[in-house]
């Protein structure tokens, strides 16, 4: 194959990466409102929209083999081919994600603790997302960095966030209402905590991978 033809596959791969990363990423954004609204249509949306994403993943995966069976690529290349496949997988998990947020907002039945504010951390952990994917996008090996380390936000917030249910639950344990659908929601909102703080986690697995490509450095890598 002419050297030509094979950068163009190399910018493509890249184009299809970071089309990859607007889907999971709006994916995210419309199972978080979702959430919001208690939308039971919109978060139908969200999961069937997670086969265009598993397509997609397959694709690139595909085309990920054929360049590294093909080209036999060397240095640069291959460290871009490599971690390419690595973040494409973790937008697939993303889009995972994301369908299990549309899962709970269909389940949900009221908003039992309205000061725990899940959307304040979704907002924050697509922010992360958005910053690694311009990280690989531009080899912007400084915002890299800063994704992994803005990362602790996310966590802090987590905790913060399942401390405050816990505080609430002994609060209001002579609650009079229905124990079954305290504990459905409960459990729905320890979920919802935990796979955005995941969303996060991938977007520094993410950024770990594009620092790799670039330098060589798996200072970030976990």
């Amino acid at each position: 194959m002419p050297r030509e033809s094979y950068q163009e596959r190399l910018d493509a791969l890249r184009d299809d990466v970071l089309y990859m990363s607007e889907l999971a990423a709006g994916q995210v954004r419309d199972a978080l409102d979702a959430l919001a609204r208690t939308d039971a249509e919109l978060a139908r949306q969200v999961i069937d929209g997670d086969e265009e994403l598993n397509q997609l993943y397959l694709e690139l995966e595909s085309d990920c083999v054929d360049l590294l069976a093909l080209q036999q690529p060397v240095a640069g290349d291959l460290r871009f081919i490599a971690s390419s496949f690595k973040i494409i997988t973790d937008l697939e998990r993303i889009g995972d994600l994301a369908t299990n947020l549309a899962e709970y907002a269909m389940d949900a039945e009221e908003t039992v603790f309205p000061d725990v504010d899940v959307q304040r951390i979704g907002e924050l952990a697509l922010d992360h997302l958005d910053q690694a994917t311009t990280a690989y996008a531009t080899e912007d090996t400084e915002l890299c960095h800063d994704v992994a380390a803005a990362d602790d936000e996310v966590d802090r917030l987590c905790t913060e966030a399942s401390e405050s249910i816990v505080r609430e639950l002994v609060s209001q344990s002579d609650d009079d209402r229905d124990a079954d659908v305290l504990l459905s929601e409960v459990s729905r909102l320890f979920l919802t905590i935990r796979d955005l703080e995941r969303v996060g986690d991938h977007a520094v697995n993410i950024a770990a991978r594009a620092l790799y490509m670039v330098e060589n450095d798996d200072a970030l890598l976990y």
